[in-house]
């Protein structure tokens, strides 16, 4: 098999699982062949391409730094993955719980599918709508991927995962806000 012909199967694969994550297609996190050699990087290019979209579609309101954003959603794309992996797989597993945290990472990845979908935010008036609609939708594919990849029985115990790593998240991030605010001089004069 020619360089060339091997391209194009890894870029239909690549295409495949695009369009198989925007249907929420949950077989999609049952396959191995999802879960082979290049999935990782599908995973990171799919977080990386949604970092992209989202500062796009911040730009027509805000200033935004497109290639921190891309390693803003690789972060993003790591502590997801971590919460999940703690809450779903050491804190609250089902008995056929058993999963590497590589996999958890990639089926985070491709949960975020729907973030691509911000670059047609392209007016300000679209910014907001878009960006409520590809994060419901990121949701969702979050609590398919958890349910899926860590066997659980339950649609409800996978929102909870979810919602737990996202309340952790929120949690910490408002934090991290917080604590810098009051390190900044204005706090001084107060």
């Amino acid at each position: 098999m020619s360089y060339k012909e091997k391209k194009e199967i890894m870029f239909g694969e690549f295409l495949s699982i695009i369009v198989r994550a925007l249907k929420l297609d949950k077989t999609l996190y049952k396959e191995n062949k999802s879960f082979g050699e290049t999935a990782i990087y599908f995973a990171g290019i799919i977080m990386i391409l949604d970092g992209i979209a989202g500062a796009v579609a911040a730009n027509t309101i805000i200033k935004t730094a497109i290639a921190m954003s891309g390693l803003t959603a690789i972060l993003t794309w790591l502590v997801w993955a971590i919460f999940i992996y703690v809450v779903g797989v050491k804190l609250f597993p089902d008995k056929e719980t058993k999963v590497p945290f590589k996999k958890v990472l990639i089926g985070v990845g491709y949960a975020h599918v729907p973030g691509i979908l911000r670059f047609f935010a392209v007016t300000p008036d679209l910014m907001i709508p878009i960006i409520f609609l590809t994060q419901f939708w990121i949701f969702a594919g979050l609590i398919i991927s958890t349910k899926q990849i860590l066997n659980l029985k339950s649609n409800f115990k996978s929102f909870g995962i979810v919602f737990l790593s996202f309340l952790i998240i929120a949690f910490l991030s408002i934090s991290f806000v917080m604590s810098k605010m009051n390190a900044l001089p204005i706090n001084a004069i107060i």
